[in-house]
């Protein structure tokens, strides 16, 4: 979200951010010139500063406490970036005008299980933005036959799995001088580094939020080492680390669970896909041993990261996202919001704003 307004074009959008509570995201948004407000009364933010389209980023699932002002409100237009392609088939749901899920992977599962009962048309992929730009000139040279693996998550135990602790000893057997960096750690695996003897291998970075922290971080790595049971929806560190130039290692998620993973890896193309720890094992020590592969395999993802997730394109594509709802939910002879029946989608349009940028 920060991204995505923060390059939205300001010539044709007055952008502001409500947030129930305080995060280490205002500061940078506030650099980036965009208003914020935390706490309050979202119904009565709404009504003080009349916002054509309201964009909302959440679960998916019923939330009525988000829902119940916008839909008291009335906007011209509802977006939502459903980050974990879920359906909210709630009476507050059809307030909604327009999902954005964040990869093809959860569009297409959405399709699958709940295509026969919703109007697929609703429904569109929207991309995480990462600042390729940014990783790709802060990113340094790097020699890929150095054993530098590194790890970033938030500290988490749902983001990880054993893969990350069992592969350890495996690869200090093979590389004994190989060096682990872990940025977002859990007690768990704090404990296991220590009864294993890996304190000289493990490395703990300490939290970061910008861009350019983050891309110094990956400069001091040769690969980045994914591993998370629950899978992703999208996966934002792979991106950040495909942008910065990294093969990644990553595995398939069991079950029904999030593989968006294996949507940004591409196995032998931008990384490699490994299912137990002796193969992720094997996998981190042959990109160690075949630098010129390794190399070849983070420039295809740096490329893949351009050309999909670069956010000055996701906020012009999500820019024209909006003029079409606007100009859509205009025209009373296309079902928008100013020719919906009682419980059906949308609402009666309020005026249009007299200034030439709309406000979402």
């Amino acid at each position: 979200m920060q991204l995505m307004v923060s390059h939205l074009d300001r010539s044709r959008f007055a952008p502001f951010v409500f947030s129930p509570a305080d995060g280490e995201r205002r500061a940078l948004l506030r650099e980036a010139g965009v208003p914020v407000i935390v706490g309050g009364d979202l119904l009565s933010v709404l009504e003080q500063l009349q916002p054509d389209i309201v964009h909302i980023h959440r679960a998916g699932w019923p939330e009525s406490e988000m829902l119940q002002p916008i839909r008291r409100f009335r906007p011209r237009a509802v977006v939502e970036t459903n980050v974990f392609g879920r359906l909210d088939d709630s009476p507050l749901g059809k307030v909604i005008d327009l999902h954005l899920l964040v990869s093809r992977f959860c569009l297409e599962r959405f399709a699958a299980t709940c295509g026969a009962s919703v109007d697929m048309s609703r429904y569109r992929v929207l991309h995480n933005p990462v600042d390729t730009d940014v990783f790709a000139r802060l990113a340094t040279a790097r020699d890929f036959s150095r054993p530098v693996a590194g790890r970033l998550s938030r500290p988490d135990p749902g983001k990880w799995s054993r893969l990350a602790f069992d592969t350890l000893p495996l690869l200090q057997a093979s590389s004994p001088d190989f060096r682990f960096l872990v940025l977002g750690t859990t007690p768990a695996f704090e404990a296991f580094v220590r009864d294993h003897g890996l304190s000289g291998n493990v490395e703990l970075v300490p939290p970061m939020v910008r861009d350019e922290d983050l891309a110094t971080f990956f400069g001091h790595l040769s690969l980045l080492a994914h591993a998370n049971d629950t899978g992703e929806s999208f996966g934002m560190a792979i991106a950040e680390a495909m942008a910065a130039g990294l093969p990644v290692v990553t595995h398939p998620a069991l079950g029904d669970r999030d593989n968006a993973q294996l949507e940004l890896v591409e196995h032998g193309v931008t990384g490699l896909v490994a299912a137990t720890a002796e193969e992720y094992a094997e996998a981190v020590s042959w990109l160690w041993g075949h630098p010129a592969e390794a190399r070849r395999m983070g420039l295809a993802g740096r490329d893949k990261a351009v050309r999909f997730y670069r956010v000055q394109d996701i906020a012009r594509t999500l820019g024209d996202i909006y003029q079409e709802l606007l100009d859509r939910m205009s025209r009373p002879d296309t079902g928008g919001p100013d020719t919906a029946g009682p419980g059906e989608t949308g609402f009666q349009p309020t005026p249009p704003s007299p200034k030439s940028t709309r406000r979402p």
